[in-house]
């Protein structure tokens, strides 16, 4: 893996929130946010907290999991890398992993159909992927590990890296990775399942029954409303700069 260069955590929470966006849970506000969204301006306070704040709602039990000394790298991934790299097992994962969880021996796995008939529907979604890798906006890959020695665990973008490497390890290339890096990444259950860190998420998921982070209209009510959003190509456009634009400089490179 090379590490391109530091990115802050807001940056990756807008890149999160953006992959995240076309989903249902979304649908009530997407009118009202769908530009603080699409053109974040990342040297806005209030919208980073807004933008944090509808992540939250969606994915606050996650993030909260990752250690507080994690810091994001925006990274380019080798073929090599493959055999390092691990898909978090949560739902239709744990069937067709079969309970190893490396993401070469899930694209194993897939090739050579060793997996039960009612995850089908979702390997065609992974296979439906695979065929428009590449002809759109992607949207960045969030993976998480200790260091660049130790194995990685895809935390947002399991189909994507699957789907890529079900072509050839050589398009892991193609993808745009964000890389959190901590030394106490082990403590979080989303890198390493274990009874100590399921029960520090239990605990967390217990405080955070009402979730004060997650409450958008509260605030709306102390910052206002929603800035003005930066215009479309921006350098704070999470949409075009910094990580897709510096993301086709990358694929000339190449």
């Amino acid at each position: 893996m090379n590490k391109l260069h530091p990115v802050s955590e807001v940056e990756v929470i807008a890149a999160f929130l953006r992959n995240e966006f076309h989903e249902p849970d979304f649908d009530p506000d997407r009118s009202r946010f769908e530009s603080l969204v699409t053109a974040p301006d990342l040297n806005d306070p209030k919208q980073n907290a807004l933008r944090r704040a509808l992540l939250f709602r969606r994915r606050g039990h996650m993030w909260r999991e990752l250690p507080g000394d994690t810091q994001w790298w925006r990274a380019q991934l080798v073929p090599e890398d493959a055999g390092s790299l691990r898909i978090f097992p949560r739902a239709q994962w744990l069937s067709i992993g079969g309970g190893d969880f490396r993401a070469e021996n899930i694209v194993r796995r897939i090739r050579d159909r060793r997996y039960p008939e009612r995850v089908e529907s979702y390997v065609q979604k992974i296979e439906s992927i695979r065929a428009s890798l590449g002809k759109g906006d992607d949207g960045p890959v969030l993976v998480i590990g200790i260091d660049e020695s130790q194995p990685l665990v895809v935390l947002e973008g399991n189909h994507r890296v699957t789907a890529a490497l079900l072509d050839s390890q050589q398009h892991l290339t193609s993808l745009d990775f964000y890389c959190g890096l901590s030394p106490r990444m082990a403590e979080c259950c989303w890198y390493r399942t274990n009874l100590p860190s399921l029960w520090r998420y239990l605990k967390n998921r217990v405080r955070n029954v009402h979730d004060r982070e997650a409450d958008v209209e509260r605030l709306l009510r102390e910052t206002g409303a929603p800035p003005a959003p930066s215009a479309p190509g921006s350098t704070n456009d999470v949409g075009g700069s910094p990580w897709k634009a510096e993301s086709q400089l990358s694929r000339v490179r190449r």
